[in-house]
């Protein structure tokens, strides 16, 4: 057989080879390929964002609520100005706070309320902001324009049925604002069978307390009220009794008691 027989049957059986391609047309299409594939990612994620996602802010299960009349509504004995720093930023510090803290756990979609008594006693911090965020809520509706004097109604009775008198109720209750140390509150509240006055320090409110039930709460924290009178707190108290003080929202938290 002649010498070259072997190589021209492989070539016969094989084919010719493909020439290889050059290294620039191996480039321009792997460019194309990766360019290709950034596009179809960047569709992606503007459809469906990114795979792992996580909110940035607190979903506000507890809300902010806001004020039940205008900023300006109770002047000349609570201002406007000290409205924008106690519920604009005081009470909203509290708010914000406390969804912050619940975020991704089994109380995410709890009240302050329900908030407040689970960790009574067991996380401080957590009780404190959901409490204050209960307390403030409570107090703003706590007030009205028109407000404070002498109540009617069942409410009247009872008070006049637990205290003597109303000047004896109103002397209780300022006594417990004025000497609340530090920072707290002065609440009307209904044990059961009878109304009892209390206070409270820093967060603290008659819903740690069984079979108390509150009515009605003045803040004596600072920031409640030195913007308009400064330090004299008992003024303070005496314009919440006087003109200030929402007795129908008391009555109405009563009569929910009581059913």
């Amino acid at each position: 057989l002649p010498p070259d027989h072997f190589k021209s049957t492989a070539a016969t059986c094989h084919g010719p080879r493909a020439p290889r391609a050059p290294p620039a047309a191996m480039i321009a299409l792997r460019t194309l390929l990766v360019a290709s594939l950034g596009v179809a990612v960047a569709l992606a994620f503007r459809f469906t964002g990114p795979a792992r996602h996580a909110r940035t802010t607190p979903s506000m299960k507890v809300d902010h609520a806001p004020l039940p009349y205008a900023d300006d509504a109770l002047e000349p004995y609570v201002s406007a100005n000290t409205f924008s720093y106690h519920h604009g930023k005081h009470y909203k510090k509290y708010v914000v706070t406390t969804n912050a803290a619940i975020e991704g756990t089994e109380m995410e979609d709890w009240d302050e309320v329900a908030i407040l008594k689970a960790v009574y006693g067991k996380d401080q911090g957590l009780f404190n902001n959901a409490a204050q965020s209960f307390n403030h809520k409570f107090f703003w509706s706590s007030m009205k324009p028109g407000g404070g004097g002498k109540p009617t109604g069942k409410l009247a009775e009872m008070i006049d049925s637990s205290f003597g008198s109303y000047d004896e109720f109103r002397k209780e209750f300022a006594t417990a604002a004025n000497t609340a140390f530090g920072s707290g509150w002065a609440w009307l509240s209904y044990d059961g069978s009878k109304l009892v006055v209390t206070k409270t320090i820093g967060a603290d409110c008659p819903l740690t307390t069984e079979g108390l039930t509150p009515l009605i709460t003045l803040d004596v924290w600072e920031h409640a009220y030195y913007l308009d009178v400064q330090n004299m707190r008992a003024t303070h108290v005496d314009n919440f009794l006087d003109h200030l003080a929402n007795w129908d929202f008391a009555a109405s938290n009563l009569e929910a008691a009581m059913a």
